[in-house]
Order: structure tokens, then sequence, then C-alpha cells
């Protein structure tokens, strides 16, 4: 008895300890290696901070503590009896007297996971106890809520307000704003287990994001939502390639690589449908960053779009990438590379007529200004072979001077029917010329 009256106390002076520390200096544990939730980086948020932070709703610990978010944390509230209420629908065997067993147990599974969830915020939590169990447990269920049962309701303020849904649907991917992924599935199971037996939260949250999303199978294990969204943007782990150290980039712009003779395509993949019985192959533009390439002349840059909320998103995938896959910064490559090839509005403009970019932006500045912006405090630890071996590539074509000289000829002799007609009428003109002088000499 006197053993067990030491343990408690013992216990207790170690979670006094733990919070003095935890208030005093924060979260002192090693790192979670499953997830890792940073705050952007001073030397990348200083750049644009306001494609870094939410502004209607915070997700997680970070930005918790707000007065702008006040509103949407009221609408939490109602989106948690909201979904409350779709699980009794759904699942037969809780009775409306069970509901809160149910949501006792998914509080006990959050305060079990406690240490867990702390470790995966790098910076200094500063919510405590039932504090940040209710933060969880409210951001989860909001999130479950948008996933899994949408905004069906005729009353809900996301219908109501149709700017809202747009503005939180962005937010929801942004770094800062993030709950790690292994929570809101516990609570999945633990509120709709018949559900989660058969559909994968994974698979909803593919659907949810589609608008985003290029891949087929949701195959896949993410730490959370910005993670997905770099997802997206890639090929499977097995098939990225490999990386080498020295960085190599192109040394000349679109229009320098045009005038030297090189043509630009958009990527393209294979689509295949099925029409009754028969299977119709086609190509469509493909999104895929790792679809540049270039060959016999010809570069294939994927099918990009630019409108108000893609800085957002790529500068997020990037403060990740310099986060938490510095040797893996395959996205970061590809933005690096758009960077040097586009240093004019003309270099855009050519791009824009070749089907390349979409600009939504409206003026072919502000896409040349993204871009030019997008990759400035990055940092390259090495990079993608592939890309360096095309940019060496793209490099010694331009270089060679048959090249541009066959160039300059197509451009200023050949560029339209006329004057192509002139220059081959000029042509003959001279030969017959040349052979009457040839002659008079002879005689």
């Amino acid at each position: 008895m006197l053993q067990q009256m030491k343990t408690k106390i013992l216990k207790f002076r170690i979670n006094c300890w733990k919070i003095f520390f935890r208030e005093k200096f924060g979260n002192l544990e090693p790192p979670s290696t499953e997830c890792r939730i940073n705050r952007v980086p001073y030397h990348l948020r200083n750049q644009n901070n306001e494609a870094y932070t939410p502004h209607v709703i915070s997700i997680g610990p970070i930005h918790h503590d707000k007065k702008k978010f006040q509103t949407t944390e009221k609408y939490k509230a109602r989106y948690f009896r909201s979904f409350m209420q779709q699980v009794i629908k759904h699942e037969n065997e809780i009775k409306l007297e069970n509901l809160e067993s149910t949501i006792k147990k998914m509080e006990d599974r959050i305060r079990q996971m406690e240490d867990r969830i702390w470790r995966c915020y790098v910076e200094t939590v500063t919510l405590e106890g039932d504090d940040f169990v209710n933060m969880i447990m409210l951001d989860a269920c909001f999130i479950l809520k948008l996933i899994i049962f949408g905004i069906s309701e005729i009353n809900d303020p996301m219908r109501m307000e149709g700017w809202l849904f747009s503005m939180v649907y962005r937010e929801l991917l942004l770094l800062e704003n993030q709950l790690p992924f292994f929570v809101i599935e516990e609570l999945y199971h633990l509120a709709l287990p018949s559900k989660s037996n058969s559909i994968p939260l994974i698979q909803l949250t593919f659907e949810f994001f589609e608008e985003l999303n290029i891949h087929k199978s949701p195959n896949v294990k993410i730490k959370h939502f910005t993670d997905l969204l770099r997802f997206f943007q890639l090929p499977p782990t097995n098939k990225l390639p490999k990386r080498i150290p020295n960085p190599i980039f192109p040394k000349y712009s679109v229009t320098q690589l045009h005038e030297a003779g090189v043509k630009f395509k958009v990527a393209s993949r294979r689509r295949d449908e099925k029409v009754s019985t028969k299977c119709v192959r086609d190509e469509v533009p493909s999104r895929r960053i790792l679809d540049l390439s270039f060959k016999n002349g010809v570069l294939e840059i994927p099918h990009s779009e630019f409108s108000d909320s893609t800085e957002a998103l790529v500068r997020n995938i990037m403060a990740l990438e310099q986060c938490d896959y510095i040797s893996e910064t395959y996205v970061t490559d590809f933005y690096s590379i758009l960077d040097d090839l586009i240093n004019t509005n003309e270099d855009v403009e050519l791009l824009i007529n070749k089907g390349i970019l979409v600009n939504y932006l409206g003026d072919n500045n502000a896409v040349r200004s993204l871009i030019n912006n997008l990759n400035r405090g990055i940092i390259f630890q090495n990079m993608n072979s592939e890309f360096c071996h095309l940019c060496e590539d793209l490099n010694e074509y331009y270089e060679q001077p048959w090249h541009r000289w066959k160039a300059m000829l197509r451009h200023q002799y050949f560029s339209t029917p006329w004057r192509s007609a002139s220059t081959v009428a000029a042509i003959i003109l001279l030969v017959l010329t040349l052979i009457q002088t040839v002659f008079s000499i002879l005689k």
C-alpha cells in the first residue's frame, strides 16, 4: 500500500515537472518520426507571410489562440453536434443513450495519444490537458464531418456563405494548419466502425481533394494534408528518380531556347477509357511535374495553372520539403527549373501559346513574378538526377552554334510562306546570276 502511494506521488511530481518544462521551454521530448508539423521558417515566411497564414479557420494548436477565429470556433461546435447526429443515423448499433459513451471513448483515445500528438509539433504548444484534448476533438470531428458527410444541411454556414467553403478548403492544406492524420483516422474508426471497415479514410480524403488529385489509387500513408498535397504532385515513392549532389539548372530562358530551335510542347499522358466493349486510348495533358523532359530538341513541360490559390499551395509544399524532405525536394526542383526558364513576360506568353501554362491571374507579369519569387530562401542539398541531365542537355543544345544558325535562318527567312517564297526566289535569282557570270567569264 505504501509502495503504491509512493509510486502515485512520484508520477504526480513527474507530471508537474513535465507541465512546468512544457510551459517554459516547450516540448522537450524527441520529435516524432511518424509525423512532424512545423512552423514555416522565418526566412521563408518573410517572402510572403499571407501564403502560410490561415485567415478564416485554425486547425491544430499553432494558430488556435487567435481572436479572428472565434466565429469559426463556434462553427466547429455546430459541426461536432452535426457529425455526432450523422453517426447515430449511420451506425445502427449506436443509440442516442450510447452516444455519450462513444464521445467518451474518443476523448479517452486522444488522452492516450496526447504525448504522441505533442511530439508531432516541432514548435512550442501552449495548450494542456482538457483544453488540448477538446481542441483536437473538435478539429478532427470538423474535418471528418466535411470529408465524410459534406455540407448537406440547408443551414450549414459554409452553404449559406458560399465563399467560406473555398477558403476553408484551401486552409486545410496549409502547413501550420495541420493535425496528424493518424489522429483523424483513430476517431474515424471509433465513431464509424462499420464504415471504416469498408472504406478507408484515405480514400474518402482523396475524393474530398479530388480537384487537386492526379492519382487513381489511394494506397498511400500520409502524415497530414500538406503531405498529401505533395504526394498529389509525385508518382509513388518506389518510382521516384535518384538524386545527385551539385544541382544543375538551365542557363537560358524560354525565348532564348526558342531562338536556338528548341520546340515547346505540353507534356501528355495516356488515358485509358472503356467505351462499351472497346478501350479508347488518347493523350491528355499531364500535371505530373516529373513528366518534364527534353528529347530530340523538344522540351515537354507539364500543364500548369496559375490562379489566386496557386502560390499558397506551392509555397506550403516547398516549405514542407525544406522542413521534412530536404534531401527529396522533388517539387522544389521543378519550380526552380521553371524559375530559370521564365525571366520575362515574353517567356510566359510563349508557354501560354503552347498550352503549357494557363493564366487565371489576368496579367502575364503576375505569373512571371509569382514563379520568380517562389525560390527565394530555398536551400538545395541535391537534385533529381533526371532533371540534372535535362538541364545539361538544354544548355549544350543552346551552346551548339549550328542550332542557333539554323533557328536564325528559319526565323528571319522562312518564318512565313511569303518570306519563304521571297527567300527561295532570291536564292534562284542569285544562282542564275552566278551561272550567267560564269558563262560570261568562259566566253
